[in-house]
């Protein structure tokens, strides 16, 4: 019962555990029916630490309760369409797609598909239902300045054409209504842009995300690009960083269980040399890998792109390769088109970045 749990497993003070339990308060029903005056007076705790204790107590014993079974949440992953990346490759890798209710990481070196990638997630949530997408909106927060427009426009307008080319071999009303809507406009004024300049901003950003979904209840996907950014230079002070990185990777947590959307962070990668070898890890060091429920590895070899599934709760370790071009993440058709992304991705990495 509520009523006879133990003071000491609440998230008090130690400081103010002891002065409660020196007076006698052990339970919930000890401070049953107490003002915050009494129980100032007969603990010697602050007015005020004794109003929020009783406001804590009183609050975590009315919650309903969130127990479920393992079956109710396979039920509930089963109901949750992922977000396809338009490489069927990628998606199979990861099972169909980035997942809703949990936080993927995209990490890899400057100019190998980071930012092209969230951009083109941000584009495919909002793929209408009867196309297998989920309708929804997306946060975008940019911490460095990456985000092109202009780029976010030839990603947006690919996408179209391919629902457009589906839509004509279909017939019903549904897809029809659906595809009219489906404008680049639309896409657009769906993605609700953040631009932060500093970790300061990045956090009051964080803190403010919750109050923002509730009122667009749509949103889908929230995307930071990069977590790492503001993190990796400037902070002599490590234990800040790292009580930082933690209090923002709780919320992370916390916004895609309790909001049923996709979390996608990417971070930098680093060349550490071993011996003779050398190897790419994440800026933020292995501490930060366990925020995130799915990882995946971007890097180069020779002149090709690969995605390596470094860690995920369902599938096993694999890498694939892909490729970006003037329409988004595809896979690898042929050696030709590898040839020609490059030369696609020449002119859009020249446009103007937001600032």
């Amino acid at each position: 019962m509520q009523s006879q749990r133990t003071l000491s497993t609440f998230p008090i003070a130690p400081v103010h555990k002891t002065k409660l339990c020196a007076a006698g308060f052990l339970t919930v029903e000890d401070l049953k029916d107490i003002k915050p005056s009494g129980l100032s007076k007969e603990t010697g705790i602050g007015l005020e630490e004794c109003l929020e204790i009783i406001k804590l107590v009183n609050d975590d014993t009315t919650k309903k309760s969130t127990v479920k079974s393992a079956f109710d949440i396979l039920q509930q992953e089963q109901t949750l369409p992922p977000i396809i990346t338009f490489s069927e490759q990628i998606d199979a890798m990861l099972g169909g797609g980035v997942p809703l209710c949990k936080i993927t990481e995209f990490c890899g070196a400057p100019g190998i598909g980071k930012t092209q990638m969230c951009m083109q997630l941000s584009v495919d949530v909002q793929i209408p239902e009867c196309f297998g997408g989920l309708d929804g909106e997306v946060v975008y927060i940019d911490t460095e300045g990456s985000f092109i427009v202009e780029r976010l426009v030839d990603i947006t307008t690919a996408t179209i054409q391919h629902c457009q080319q589906i839509s004509q071999m279909e017939s019903d009303d549904e897809t029809k209504s659906s595809m009219s809507e489906f404008t680049a406009e639309k896409v657009l004024s769906r993605i609700h842009y953040y631009r932060c300049h500093d970790y300061v901003e990045l956090l009051a950003t964080v803190h403010l995300l919750p109050d923002f979904i509730k009122d667009h209840p749509k949103v889908r996907l929230v995307v930071v690009d990069s977590i790492a950014f503001h993190f990796r230079y400037d902070f002599d002070d490590f234990s800040l960083r790292t009580r930082l990185l933690t209090s923002m990777a709780q919320s992370f947590i916390k916004l895609a269980t309790e909001y049923k959307i996709a979390v996608v962070l990417t971070q930098m990668t680093t060349k550490v040399k071993h011996g003779g070898s050398s190897q790419l890890v994440p800026a933020l060091g292995e501490s930060w890998g366990h925020a995130s429920t799915v990882r995946v590895i971007l890097y180069w070899e020779g002149q090709q792109r690969y995605a390596w599934l470094y860690k995920s709760p369902s599938k096993k370790e694999s890498t694939v390769p892909y490729q970006v071009t003037m329409g988004g993440i595809r896979d690898i058709v042929d050696s030709h088109d590898c040839d020609k992304t490059e030369n696609n991705l020449q002119q859009p990495a020249k446009r103007q970045r937001v600032t």
